[in-house]
């Protein structure tokens, strides 16, 4: 949702990313009701959450500037 503070992403996504960079693109789609906007990030993690983590909270407005409209 549009205003959102942050998104959370589960271990298995990150592991993921990590594993297969060039196959993974984040989708982020920020609704405000009425109209949508989807934003793409490529490589949007750079390490593993550590070995109990199920999931992690990432700043919206942080990975809404790495990203890029669909192709």
């Amino acid at each position: 949702m549009s205003g959102a503070a942050t998104i959370t992403v589960t271990k298995n996504e990150i592991l993921y990313s990590l594993n297969k960079p060039d196959d993974f693109i984040l989708a982020i789609v920020e609704f405000d009701g009425k109209t949508y906007q989807v934003h793409y990030v490529r490589r949007p993690f750079q390490r593993e959450p550590d070995f109990g983590v199920t999931s992690v909270n990432y700043s919206f407005r942080e990975l809404l500037g790495r990203g890029e409209a669909p192709q």
